[in-house]
């Protein structure tokens, strides 16, 4: 392209006033980083924890080393510490293996004296009530009289009643539930358990070597093509002995999610899947004789997810849930016999999560990532009519977003990949009444600070994808700079998003360093909702590594990218992803870190896995084809490997095969183990891991000594 005489003096120009603003502002020093940082280059926003009223949100501000609450009026901005303006409710926890009760007056009140622990103590809509499970029975206790009712009596190492089985817990009914698996009905006359037999549930082994002898933390952890716990759904009324069973068969090969009760407590809603996981009913379930009738169905070609939240309107006049059936998430308004009112979504783009169901005015607030895939916008939308949803939010930024209870008002957290967190008061039509808090300190635009930014690689069949990318300080696309690349990589689990992430820390150092650090999403990470996430039916890994060594392959054809230093890291999936590109692409990845990663899908658990896979009998091809033990005579470049020895979710058996097999082959590689920890692990052995993939990187990715202030500093 021709460039003129006043093109080029424009340009000079600006590369004049670019440079003389470089200047002018400082690098930060190793001690600014991580010793004594700078405070006022970025500063904590206040946490919005919610709304007291209408009218009133609460924010926590940090005072000292505290964050304190208050609640602050929507229309004058005035606020009072919350302590004295907020009514306290009644609330329960425990205390020594006790349950605890505590008034809206704050007197407490012991409610049980056991010698063994109660699990999961939750209070009775009511408060009158606390319902709990001990030695995996379920139980509850009357808050005035301490009369206590036991529910079911045959808890034990492989009964559980209103405990979740491992799998349930992890998998299904989520790790926030803390095991917790029984529900109260909103009227408190009764609650829904579910009961989990383990007994055919095969035992994996987990050793610990602690001590003299060491001993073994048996689980009963179902693998895939293994059998799984029998489930009974059961319903019990409060205070009485005797239990309704829901009419289901246990021996069944079958799964059953969250079940949710009717606002009138007259029916139970029971979410069912198949073993296969490509058919999902819902049942009503008649909670005085357990018989059941179908409500809902839906099947897919690969796979359903479970329905993780429900609205059902409070007049009665139907339920509102979100479903990919159409490629994409959308919601959809059905009345209470299963009937489509309306789908009140459509397109190709995912609604997120509903925040309120506006009754009185028949409307929905809800967020979405219609504007772009990389970006969470706030909408609404009548449950009558046909208008499209309205965006409320503005500007090209990532939203998080707290709502009023009546939906008036709202507080955004706002923010790019350029543009430090924000957060502003706005109204129902997206007037901005007040700008409330900024992470931008008043050094921010004194200091050279990395910069991220959002780009988009084809893949070999032509799909586009984001990832995010962050040159070094002083970049000279004159010089060539190795690459370090994050991921995660596991369905619907995207990384890359168009939202302000912190420059400090090692992201500065590496950037100081002159690392070149990137952050991919592949095809099933949700940009291209279910119908991408399809892709990888029956052969998970496939699509991902191919679609991350597309990524690769783009950043290496750039003239300032160092070829030979094309580095990856991940933990879990992550880690599998490492372990697939240090072996399956060996001809792009040159080095990798993989963190407590799965090895071989048989080794993981039945329902994560089977979801995606099918069972190890009916698709050995696929788990063949997916494990990187089977591209082991590939490697070549430099892998570490590292793994908890008391992983008990990817438990380290996936590693020890891989090593076995890369040991048979003669194969170079580095490998840590962390004795006694879980799936990650914190404290010492953090920091442990922090120094070691630093020097990590130092050693293979810049080829340099490290610097003696990270001696001096992890000496401390």
């Amino acid at each position: 392209m021709m460039v003129t005489r006043l093109q080029f003096a424009l340009i000079s120009c600006f590369l004049t006033i670019a440079l003389s603003a470089n200047s002018q502002q400082k690098a930060l020093s190793f001690n600014e980083i991580f010793i004594t940082p700078v405070r006022d280059i970025l500063k904590p926003l206040p946490r919005y924890s919610g709304w007291a009223d209408d009218t009133h949100y609460i924010e926590y501000r940090l005072e000292g080393q505290q964050n304190k609450p208050y609640t602050v009026d929507v229309k004058t901005g005035e606020s009072v510490p919350s302590a004295t303006s907020q009514v306290n409710e009644a609330s329960v926890f425990m205390r020594n293996k006790d349950v605890i009760f505590k008034d809206a007056a704050g007197v407490e009140k012991q409610l049980t004296r056991d010698t063994s622990s109660e699990k999961n103590p939750t209070l009775s809509p009511d408060k009158k009530q606390v319902a709990f499970t001990r030695n995996n029975d379920l139980f509850s206790v009357d808050v005035v009289s301490g009369a206590e009712t036991r529910y079911s009596n045959d808890g034990s190492d492989v009964i559980y009643n209103g405990w979740a089985s491992w799998v349930y817990y992890e998998e299904i009914l989520g790790r926030p539930t803390r095991y917790k698996a029984f529900w109260w009905s909103p009227d408190s006359k009764k609650i829904a358990f579910m009961r989990f037999d383990d007994t055919l549930v095969p035992v994996y082994p987990i050793y610990n070597s602690e001590g003299q002898h060491g001993f073994l933390e048996n689980t009963r952890y179902p693998k895939a093509g293994d059998i799984n716990p029998e489930v009974k759904v059961g319903i019990v009324n409060t205070g009485m002995k005797g239990t309704v069973w829901a009419d289901f068969d246990p021996k069944n090969d079958q799964y059953f999610g969250t079940p949710y009760w009717m606002a009138d407590s007259k029916t139970l809603w029971v979410q069912w899947m198949n073993r296969d996981q490509n058919d999902l009913i819902i049942y009503s379930v008649e909670p005085n004789a357990g018989t059941k009738a179908i409500i809902y169905e839906e099947k897919q070609n690969t796979w359903v997810d479970w329905f993780d939240s429900m609205y059902f309107l409070k007049n009665g006049s139907g339920f509102i849930l979100k479903s990919d059936k159409s490629g994409w998430g959308h919601y959809y308004y059905y009345d209470l016999k299963g009937n489509l009112k309306k789908q009140l979504t459509s397109g190709s783009w995912r609604v997120g999560e509903l925040l309120l169901v506006e009754e009185k005015n028949q409307e929905i607030f809800f967020t979405a990532r219609q504007e772009t895939s990389t970006r969470f916008d706030l909408y609404t939308v009548e449950l009558k009519g046909t208008d499209e949803p309205k965006r409320l939010t503005f500007g090209n930024f990532d939203h998080q977003i707290k709502l009023s209870p009546d939906g008036k008002f709202f507080i955004t957290t706002y923010s790019s990949l350029t543009s430090p967190s924000k957060s502003a008061l706005v109204n129902k039509k997206g007037e901005i009444i007040r700008e409330l808090a900024s992470t931008q300190g008043t050094l921010y635009d004194s200091y050279s600070l990395p910069k991220a930014e959002l780009s988009y690689y084809k893949t070999r069949d032509g799909l586009e994808l984001p990832m995010t990318i962050i040159l070094p300080l002083n970049f000279d696309p004159a010089k060539k700079y190795p690459v370090w690349i994050s991921v995660y990589g596991g369905p619907d689990a995207g990384t890359v998003y168009d939202r302000w992430r912190s420059p400090l820390g090692l992201t500065y150092w590496w950037a100081k360093e002159g690392i070149i650090q990137v952050a991919i999403d592949n095809r099933s990470a949700g940009h291209l909702g279910k119908a991408g996430m399809d892709f990888i039916y029956k052969k998970m890994g496939i699509y991902e590594i191919e679609d991350y060594m597309d990524a690769a392959i783009s950043l290496k054809a750039k003239p300032y990218v160092d070829g030979t230093k094309i580095g990856i890291t991940g933990g879990s999936f992550g880690g599998y992803i490492t372990a697939m590109a240090l072996t399956y692409g060996a001809e792009v990845f040159t080095h990798g870190i993989a963190n407590y990663s799965v090895t071989d899908w048989s080794l993981y658990d039945t329902h994560y896995t089977e979801r995606f896979m099918g069972t190890p009998k009916n698709n050995p091809e696929g788990y063949k084809t997916t494990s990187p033990i089977t591209y082991a005579d590939k490697l070549k470049g430099t892998l570490r490997i590292v793994h908890g020895t008391m992983d008990d979710n990817v438990h380290m058996q996936n590693t020890i095969q891989f090593v076995n097999k890369l040991q048979d082959l003669n194969k170079h590689f580095e490998f840590m183990l962390y004795p006694g920890e879980r799936h990650g692990w914190g404290g010492l052995k953090a920091s442990h891991s922090t120094q070691e993939t630093v020097r990590f990187m130092y050693q293979h990715m810049l080829e340099k000594r490290i610097p003696t202030e990270f001696l001096e500093y992890w000496k401390k």
